[in-house]
């Protein structure tokens, strides 16, 4: 009877975790989904290790909500096979999600290169096509900055003069400010200064998160093992 309370404890903890999982696998959707909006905006459609990062953290977060899934009705069944399968596919979650992070921080020079040399061509673009500039003056206003280094990049783009630079780099943005403009009219900091600041700052939220996560699955597997342990032994668990 003792044992069968505890592994009733086990279970209600597991329904727990598996409500933890879902919100998990809802919250990365959402930050694949994020990361990959900016990435669309600054960088090209190419294959390249960059961009292929958010599409494998939301194949993750939508495999971890299918395994959430599973674990719930192998749980709620009592099924061998069902909580077997569970625990399995956690574990791969967790294996690929340390390969994720590993690919992050060995591609992130990578990643800011990319950035670079995409940002720079898109500035090329901005007077020839009409997608480009609303997308540009967007991270220009959000990140109060100026061109990829600097404001003086822009002096390199066709149709732009010495003194010219788009209005979305104006401090008061106001039709024309950025024609004939004076420096203190003007942000003039580049854009990937801008940005790389905003990546370190929130880098600290997304570790803590990651970790959280990380521990949460750690407990799902455990809980599930001793779920299973009960199972096979034969104890009815309500």
């Amino acid at each position: 009877m003792a044992v069968e309370g505890g592994m009733k404890c086990v279970k209600f903890l597991l329904y727990v975790l598996l409500l933890a999982f879902c919100a998990c696998a809802v919250g990365l959707i959402a930050i694949g989904v994020a990361v990959q909006v900016v990435l669309n905006q600054t960088i090209t459609h190419e294959a390249t290790p960059g961009s292929l990062l958010p599409v494998v953290i939301i194949a993750v977060g939508a495999f971890l909500f299918l395994v959430a899934f599973v674990g719930c009705c192998g749980a709620y069944k009592e099924n061998y096979c069902l909580m077997t399968t569970f625990a399995i596919f956690l574990s791969l979650i967790m294996l690929v999600e340390v390969a994720v992070a590993i690919a992050g921080y060995v591609f992130r020079d990578k990643v800011k290169s990319e950035f670079n040399k995409d940002f720079r061509q898109q500035m090329q673009n901005y007077l020839k096509d009409n997608k480009t500039a609303p997308i540009l003056d967007k991270l220009q206003k959000k990140f109060q900055c100026c061109g990829a280094t600097n404001y003086t990049d822009w002096e390199n783009v066709p149709g732009m003069t010495k003194d010219r630079v788009p209005d979305s780099c104006c401090v008061n943005i106001t039709e024309g400010c950025g024609t004939d403009f004076k420096k203190p009219m003007i942000h003039t900091q580049g854009c990937l200064e801008k940005i790389g600041i905003w990546v370190r700052q929130n880098i600290l939220l997304v570790a803590a998160a990651s970790l959280g996560i990380a521990f949460v699955e750690v407990l799902g597997i455990i809980f599930a093992c001793c779920l299973l342990k009960s199972i096979r032994s034969g104890y009815e668990v309500m």
